[in-house]
């Protein structure tokens, strides 16, 4: 199957290796992986705080770079709801099928064992967009229980939101930090070295109360845990 890459700004800016983990997974499973190059935002930010006009036009730049594809794959749960729940009310059409990772490779190809292998001790965030919108299941869950050598550990309360919500981690500050203090708590109760998640922007706000509070536990991925295997694991 051919399928097209959508990195998102946030895997774009800053965490370059997302969208390479992603293209090695969807590659190892047999996909043909193009990327266009000339995309952009989804306009998820821009809508969120109000500039729906601006994200109507981010909106049909999606479409016509995107235009005809099989199916559209982003390591990002918000960035696939965002074009999957968002676009059409924008009243843009022609938008193609747009995967999160792991629903694409669970429920549309119906593979869970990509070949990985993580020796470490994880637990699993299950963002927001994922859980809510795209209804992604436990579709992450069946992928990392193949993982080979992975201690899978259970988050408590797991299901609660990090208090990310992007802009709103701005606008509502004190909000914010009172969420991601309870989810900061609930992984340090698993004793996991490791906490993963769909969504790069939640992963971002956790590890940074992680490493502020000098913690030990490091956020990955749940693409670069995929990618991982033996001879060649996620730093």
């Amino acid at each position: 199957m051919r399928v097209l890459l959508f990195v998102t700004c946030l895997g774009d800016t800053l965490f370059p290796a997302t969208g390479r983990a992603t293209v090695r997974v969807l590659e190892r499973v047999g996909c043909e992986v193009d990327f266009p190059e000339a995309q952009t935002c989804c306009g998820q930010m821009h809508l969120n705080t109000g500039y729906a006009r601006e994200a109507a036009r981010l909106a049909r730049r999606f479409a016509r770079l995107f235009v005809g594809a099989e199916a559209v794959v982003a390591p990002s749960g918000s960035c696939a709801a965002m074009v999957r729940e968002h676009y059409p009310r924008l009243g843009v059409d022609g938008v193609p099928p747009v995967y999160e990772l792991s629903e694409f490779l669970v429920r549309r190809l119906g593979i869970e064992d990509v070949g990985a292998y993580y020796p470490h001790r994880v637990t699993y965030h299950p963002t927001c967009h994922s859980l809510r919108s795209l209804k992604v299941g436990d579709a992450p869950l069946r992928l990392l229980r193949r993982v080979r050598g992975i201690d899978l550990v259970e988050l408590p309360e797991a299901a609660e939101c990090c208090g990310f919500g992007g802009t709103f981690a701005v606008k509502q500050a004190e909000t914010s930090a009172a969420i991601l203090a309870d989810k900061v708590g609930s992984i340090i109760q698993t004793r996991a070295e490791v906490v993963t998640a769909g969504d790069g922007s939640c992963l971002m706000h956790i590890g940074g109360a992680l490493s502020r509070q000098r913690t030990g536990v490091r956020t990955v991925h749940l693409a670069e845990i995929l990618a991982s295997h033996d001879g060649e694991l996620a730093a």
